[in-house]
């Protein structure tokens, strides 16, 4: 690599090593700026930086569960293994929601028939029972895998707050901030 990241690396078989630019913090890896071209996927084992951006919103962690849910169930400690839906309104066990696409995922490796991906913090679509406005505190409900609303919950029992909002009694889904109070 040379100045400024005006120089391309060319792999096509061969192996590279002790790839560094010619100054510190001059150089980038792919395009960026007004160009569409893109790498695809970085795989390495330690990445260590600056600042990092997510297209997806939510932090994210691997659990097996008993069984395999959709996104958007809301899950608790518990069941035949380390997670299971919820089955009643303001439990202290909650867990958190199946994330649909979590921006940053831990215990990744975790290779099960049913393992989940569950939001423990940041924004997920969540499935809800009942009316909910912006800003509600959500809890779990009697509805297993469901959310209710509960604006003077226990200690212990919050999943999340609404973001959005549902104006009719039935079953539907918002999306909300897991893990705030």
């Amino acid at each position: 690599l040379g100045d400024a990241g005006t120089d391309l690396l060319s792999v096509n078989g061969r192996v590279n090593t002790n790839i560094l630019p010619s100054t510190d913090n001059s150089v980038n890896i792919g395009q960026g700026g007004g160009t569409p071209l893109r790498f695809n996927t970085v795989h390495a084992v330690l990445f260590s930086g600056t600042a990092t951006t997510a297209r997806y919103a939510d932090l994210a962690e691997k659990y097996t569960a008993d069984k395999n849910y959709v996104p958007g169930t809301v899950v608790v400690f518990g069941g035949a293994n380390e997670v299971t839906a919820c089955t009643t309104k303001g439990q202290k066990a909650v867990a958190g929601v199946i994330s649909t696409n979590p921006a940053y995922l831990m215990n990744s490796e975790l290779d099960t028939p049913t393992a989940v991906d569950v939001a423990l913090l940041g924004r997920v679509p969540c499935r809800v029972i009942g009316v909910v406005k912006k800003g509600d505190i959500l809890v779990t409900s009697a509805v297993a895998g469901y959310a209710i609303v509960n604006n003077n919950p226990e200690v212990g029992t919050v999943l999340g707050k609404a973001i959005g909002e549902k104006s009719t009694p039935d079953k539907g889904v918002v999306e909300i901030a897991v893990g705030r109070v």
